[in-house]
């Protein structure tokens, strides 16, 4: 339809008028109408009471979500060196043994992460993995090294060696640790260590 059939169409229309009966009775229905909606239902308690009672819902699960949350994250923050460890899982290391073979000097984790210390070449002879665990102060780490490696963990430069029946040593700058000794708590380092290949027997 063109613009000037529509205008001719729209000319011939006329407005519907409404009938005197509708006229008269509208102020009286629009009156009723407004006092209808001012009006409380029986429902309207149930309606207003519900929001409320979901809300206060909504608000107490939030609250536990942000404490548990709040635990959780505390909790693993300052106990973080007493939870499962990832590098005594026996998967996760031959894993990534496979992935570089000859090449891993160690794999290291602390507070902040993961990282991996390769060698330039793949002349790492294949040993026993061991586990060796410190703690300097408030300063943590661990790691998966072999016997007659040099380490660099929680501030301490350690040469990790072990014996024939599974004993470990480490030497650092100025001590020497044995896990045939006693445990040693010298100036806040507490070490421990085991090795990976006789516990995964």
């Amino acid at each position: 339809m063109k613009n000037s059939e529509l205008d001719s169409v729209l000319r011939k229309a006329r407005i519907p008028q409404p009938s005197n009966e509708f006229l008269a009775e509208l102020p009286e229905q629009m009156a009723r109408e407004l006092n209808r909606s001012r009006m409380p239902t029986a429902r309207s308690p149930r309606r207003a009471g519900f929001p409320r009672l979901a809300w206060g819902l909504a608000t107490i699960f939030c609250a536990l979500i942000a404490f548990t949350l709040g635990h959780w994250r505390g909790r693993t923050e300052k106990d973080a060196e007493s939870t499962k460890d990832i590098l005594t899982n026996m998967k996760f290391v031959e894993e990534t043994l496979a992935t570089f073979p000859g090449q891993v000097r160690a794999i290291v984790e602390d507070q902040w992460g993961l990282d991996l210390i390769l060698s330039d070449t793949n002349n790492i002879p294949p040993s026993a993995p061991l586990y060796v665990r410190v703690r300097n102060g408030n300063e943590w780490a661990a790691a998966v090294t072999f016997s007659g490696q040099e380490i660099q963990i929680a501030g301490q430069k350690l040469t990790v060696l072990s014996d024939a029946h599974g004993g470990i040593i480490l030497v650092g700058n100025d001590f020497a640790w044995s896990s045939r000794g006693p445990a040693m708590e010298n100036n806040n380092l507490k070490i421990s260590a085991k090795d990976l290949g006789l516990d995964a027997l």
